[in-house]
């Protein structure tokens, strides 16, 4: 007889009710075929005093199990494991407390290269560069819980709880149209404008719509990693080209145009990421004709824009943009905090209703109530106010990560001075390598993270972007320390 007593484990103070758990263990052991197809179950009556339950437990239990078709009560002869189920082919299992979804896939999947990167895995001790991200610790938390309380409480929150516009919550869209044309000198309306998670799924939407396979995309020599993986996902081929103290060429863009025909120009016109140098006036009314001319895209990337240490913020060139050429990329996430994914694309309507489309089957929404939030958090003026307050901070942390940079490591490394921004573009002596360094600096509590993809064209140009925005002084002074230590071990090699 099936040892019913010891097969079954009920725990009483459990939240899930005990017939459910008796009914998910009955269904293991039918899916293990310990109880095969045509099994007679013990009696109701009989089971209850076994396990020390009340019958109606073992009734609700056998009930739960014929309605998932486990299980069929025949009439004067009692319940019986389904006879028509299939025996469960699957690998077994060594012990019931590791984890039944196995590592490897059942099915065959595409797996796409240009996705893969190196993820670190956080350690406490280690202190992390970091290519150029906003100070967490500086999020106005308080000011944004609070409106968030407000919106909540409002007695017609509950319009905006189901499902809203793919285009993004209305509220954001009009503030945002607003703030954008004010400090940005756009010229836009409430239909250029979709709210994204963030400037990458803009990115994404903008390349699903403009690319197909072998479709030409031009970007920098040094390029965003994560733009040049986007382009890449789509089948895309990516043209390089160089990139200086003026920004992206856009005279070799010319000469690529006047015997091929491309789709979309990237570019991260005010802090070109990686190396933070901006797009020269002159070079942004060419690439703006050299755009309407030859009839492609500029996806403009509002990178850093707000943090600028020398002088006001430079228009993008979305500003300039009369020919329907440009689309306009940004987010708050990063001059806020990465958490709260909100972003815009801007572009001519028909583009923006084509994105709308497409987001529609990738995220059919946002979170309304985040956007209202911040809807408010930017018409309240608390946004500018959490600029003006951050910019001060991360300007003197500049100011300092580059003083201690020039003063103790400027026999390894040279670097300018950014003008805005997050990060410094740092450039290593070329008799040292970041692949021995990254490997020497974890010895010392430091990691130097993923270098390689700041080469994704292979110059070897020995350059690698490093934060100062998200260091407290203290914290910039040990990872320096930290960078010299490690250094001077290297130069023993």
């Amino acid at each position: 007889m099936f040892p019913y007593k010891t097969s079954f484990h009920l725990d009483r103070k459990s939240k899930q009710a005990l017939y459910l758990q008796l009914a998910n263990q009955f269904i293991k052991l039918i899916k293990d075929t310990i109880l095969p197809p045509k099994t007679k179950l013990l009696g109701s009556r009989s089971l209850a005093v076994l396990l020390q339950v009340h019958r109606k437990t073992i009734v609700a239990c056998y009930d739960e199990l014929a309605l998932q078709g486990w299980v069929e009560s025949v009439p004067k002869k009692g319940t019986f494991v389904n006879a028509s189920l299939p025996l469960f082919y699957q690998q077994k299992i060594k012990s019931t407390k590791e984890a039944t979804m196995t590592k490897k896939a059942g099915f065959q999947f595409y797996r796409d290269a240009a996705l893969k990167s190196n993820q670190l895995n956080s350690n406490p001790k280690f202190q992390y560069l970091n290519d150029g991200i906003s100070d967490v610790r500086l999020t106005p938390i308080n000011e944004l819980a609070r409106i968030y309380r407000g919106i909540a409480q409002k007695k017609n929150t509950i319009d905006h709880l189901s499902y809203g516009a793919v285009y993004g919550n209305l509220e954001l869209r009009k503030t945002l149209v607003n703030y954008l044309n004010e400090t940005r000198g756009l010229h836009i309306s409430i239909n250029n404008i979709l709210i994204t998670r963030g400037s990458q799924m803009g990115i994404f939407l903008s390349s699903k719509i403009l690319c197909k396979k072998d479709d030409i995309v031009v970007v920098g020599e040094t390029n965003y990693s994560a733009a040049d993986a986007t382009f890449t996902h789509q089948k895309a081929t990516l043209l390089r080209v160089s990139v200086d103290e003026n920004g992206i060429d856009t005279h070799q863009i010319e000469k690529i145009c006047k015997h091929q025909q491309i789709k979309a120009v990237y570019v991260t016109s005010h802090h070109h990421h990686p190396t933070t140098v901006t797009l020269s006036a002159e070079r942004r009314i060419h690439l703006l004709n050299l755009a309407k001319e030859y009839r492609f895209a500029i996806i403009e990337d509002d990178y850093d824009y707000d943090f600028n240490y020398n002088h006001a913020p430079i228009l993008p060139l979305a500003s300039h943009d009369t020919n329907g050429n440009v689309i306009y990329i940004g987010s708050v996430c990063k001059t806020v905090a990465p958490v709260f994914r909100i972003g815009y694309l801007i572009a001519p309507k028909e583009f923006v209703d084509e994105a709308a489309n497409l987001r529609k089957i990738v995220d059919r929404q946002g979170d309304a109530l985040l956007e209202l939030t911040f809807s408010e958090f930017i018409k309240n003026g608390d946004l500018d106010r959490h600029i003006r307050k951050v910019m001060k901070i991360y300007k003197a942390r500049r100011d300092l990560f580059c003083e201690l940079l020039k003063d103790e490591l400027s026999d390894y490394v040279i670097f300018n001075k950014p003008k805005g921004g997050m990060a410094v573009w740092v450039t290593l002596d070329k008799k040292y390598s970041w692949k021995i360094i990254s490997k020497i600096a974890r010895k010392h509590l430091l990691e130097i993270g993923n270098w390689q993809r700041y080469n994704l064209a292979k110059t070897n140009h020995n350059a690698i972007r490093i934060g100062f925005a998200s260091y407290t002084s203290d914290e910039i002074y040990e990872l320096i320390k930290k960078l010299k230590i490690t250094m001077r071990e290297v130069e023993k090699l």
